[in-house]
């Protein structure tokens, strides 16, 4: 099987994790006889500042005839954040109809979680954000400009469609783990109309899944008990807004964001899916070569996941994991080691 990969490695470390996750990849399609096919795109800040663009008006049209996307980080001081996000992320995740993200919440053998005790088998959840509609939407505006009746009205979006998709795909995977547990995040104390809606779309698709155990929290003490009890959690639903926070939230109990990896999926596979590490592009390490290599590599493991390459996903995060356990660490991870070093050791283990 050969499959098409377009790379955007973006900016900062970016440019230096993505050629690390294709130095795996190429040595995983040897050993398991499958093949890419990689093509790389400038989709990038300084693409933004050099033409005024994230990306070419048929940017879209030029990313869709390959099955999955690898991203490496988008980011620059001198762009602001919400011209690299509309200007690229938003685009693409719309576009391709990217409507779940997933981001895998694990403390890895090794890593040593900020929260004092805690073992591997503690902290082990999965994060499901609905990613394209819900508080992120472009709908709203600002009127009177730089007078005392300067306003700004941002509206928020959801869909039956869309919460119901994102829903069902939750509770799937809650399903197919060993704990079948599922947790919804809310506010519908607060927010007078979308989270009610939530809450009442979260209960209908619970009816299709009698066999998975689930509850609900607010927002404000969900956030508390992934600090206080992180092994509460299994599988988290959340809205745009909310799973995009607890999703940062989760790893950084479990060690760190430079090891967290995420996917933004078409589960039907009617477009290319994209794996991008969480970390941003970090311009204060960027070409000292110490960037952290494992947030990549393991959104590479789950591509190969993704592309139903189940056995070779599985020894990549069995090789993350001796590495994790052998204390090849990185400096963000109280380390010395060098982002080659940790590519060299896990392809040395595949």
């Amino acid at each position: 099987m050969e499959y098409r990969i377009a790379l955007v490695p973006g900016d900062g470390i970016g440019k230096e994790v993505v050629p690390e996750g294709v130095r795996v990849l190429d040595a995983l399609a040897v050993k398991y006889g499958f093949k890419v096919s990689l093509k790389e795109f400038p989709y990038s800040c300084e693409h933004y500042l050099k033409y005024g663009e994230m990306m070419p008006s048929d940017g879209l049209e030029r990313l869709k005839p390959f099955d999955v996307i690898l991203l490496g980080a988008v980011g620059d001081p001198a762009v602001p954040d919400h011209v690299s996000l509309w200007g690229l992320l938003m685009p693409i995740r719309r576009g391709f109809d990217l409507y779940v993200n997933i981001r895998p919440v694990r403390l890895l053998p090794g890593i040593r979680s900020p929260l004092a005790g805690r073992k591997p088998e503690d902290i082990d959840f999965v994060v499901v954000r609905e990613n394209t509609e819900g508080e992120y939407s472009d709908i709203g505006g600002r009127l009177f400009f730089g007078t005392e009746r300067e306003m700004a009205v941002q509206e928020s979006v959801f869909t039956r469609k869309g919460v119901d998709r994102v829903m069902s795909f939750a509770f799937e995977l809650a399903r197919s783990r060993p704990e079948k547990h599922i947790t919804a995040a809310t506010k519908s104390n607060g927010i007078k109309h979308t989270m009610p809606f939530w809450d009442e779309r979260f209960e209908a698709a619970a009816r299709n899944y009698r066999d998975v155990r689930r509850d609900k929290y607010h927002i404000d003490i969900l956030s508390a008990h992934f600090v206080l009890h992180p092994d509460w959690f299994d599988v988290v639903v959340g809205s745009n807004l909310f799973a995009d926070i607890l999703s940062d939230l989760g790893p950084a109990v479990a060690g760190g964001i430079g090891i967290a990896p995420s996917a933004n999926l078409n589960p039907e596979k009617d477009f290319p899916s994209m794996f991008e590490p969480v970390h941003g592009s970090a311009p204060d390490i960027a070409g000292k070569g110490i960037a952290n290599p494992i947030a990549t590599i393991w959104s590479v493991q789950m591509m190969l996941d993704f592309l139903q390459e189940k056995e070779a996903a599985a020894a990549l995060m069995k090789a993350i994991e001796s590495v994790t356990a052998d204390g090849i660490r990185t400096p963000d991870l109280g380390g010395d080691a060098r982002m080659i070093q940790v590519t060299d050791r896990i392809i040395d283990l595949i």
